[in-house]
């Protein structure tokens, strides 16, 4: 089981790439067994899984779509019953669309990008919440939505949906902190910058970290594994008085 001998059990939303992968691995290193969620690429979730394993960790892969209530509830039931109690939820699952102007974007895709990035959120953390809350009988724990940066910059001619999405994330951590606050129950985010993962091809541009680096204080993209450091301390005893706190990391931006 590794150095950590305290089990403690997480639940990783969109867990099979980019920082949700980082996450599993840095927990895992940290001592907690991971439940990976995704939605669709099940080779990806198994390697991340395996890599926890690696680690001395348990890990489970579970597919489930946030947007869909039957599909959490689903996913909470299982990662329960592969691991036990859950301590620990990181609402990691989201989606971007290629860049584009609000006059030209289908009701389709503003559909779907409120169901995933703030549906999703607001479902897992229900669910979060009557497992790990102590009015429930729980026994507390941490929950950690991503944010970005785009819900305090806009991203006019980019991707405003996206932008507002991620605005409701921020407001929603700040009031479910304050519901849960003495229920054993920590609530934050971290707001990343540009990061260098895969998601910026499914905006249309894979190099997008790296051409944006001009606009960064830091001058550089963000990493998958720096924006982990952040969520892992975030779920963990040293941020025990740390609720309600929107965490950038973004070089500055």
């Amino acid at each position: 089981m590794g150095p950590d001998k305290v089990q403690r059990n997480l639940l990783i939303t969109g867990g099979s790439r980019g920082i949700g992968a980082a996450t599993a691995r840095l927990a895992a290193a940290s001592g907690w067994d991971v439940a990976i969620n995704y939605t669709r690429d099940a080779e990806a979730a198994q390697a991340v899984a395996r890599d926890v394993q690696a680690l001395g960790r348990r890990a489970v892969a579970l597919q489930a779509d946030v947007a869909s209530e039957a599909d959490v509830c689903r996913l909470f039931a299982q990662a329960q019953a592969a691991l036990g109690p859950l301590h620990g939820l990181v609402a990691n699952a989201g989606i971007v669309a290629m860049k584009a102007r609000l006059d030209e974007m289908p009701v389709e895709r503003l559909q779907r990008m409120l169901d995933v990035n703030v549906l999703g959120s607001w479902l897992c953390a229900r669910e979060a919440v009557k497992c790990m809350s102590t009015r429930h009988g729980g026994r507390g724990g941490s929950i950690v939505l991503l944010g970005s940066v785009a819900s305090v910059l806009g991203s006019g001619g980019m991707y405003v949906d996206y932008a507002s999405s991620k605005g409701a994330i921020d407001t929603f951590t700040i009031g479910l902190a304050r519901e849960v606050a003495t229920e054993g129950l920590r609530v934050n985010a971290v707001r990343p910058g540009i990061i260098d993962t895969e998601i910026h091809a499914d905006s249309g541009d894979a190099q997008r970290a790296f051409k944006s680096a001009d606009v960064i204080p830091m001058q550089r993209p963000g990493t998958a594994d720096e924006v982990a450091n952040a969520i892992v301390w975030l779920l963990s005893p040293a941020a025990s008085y740390v609720t309600g706190a929107v965490l950038a990391v973004s070089g500055g931006r």
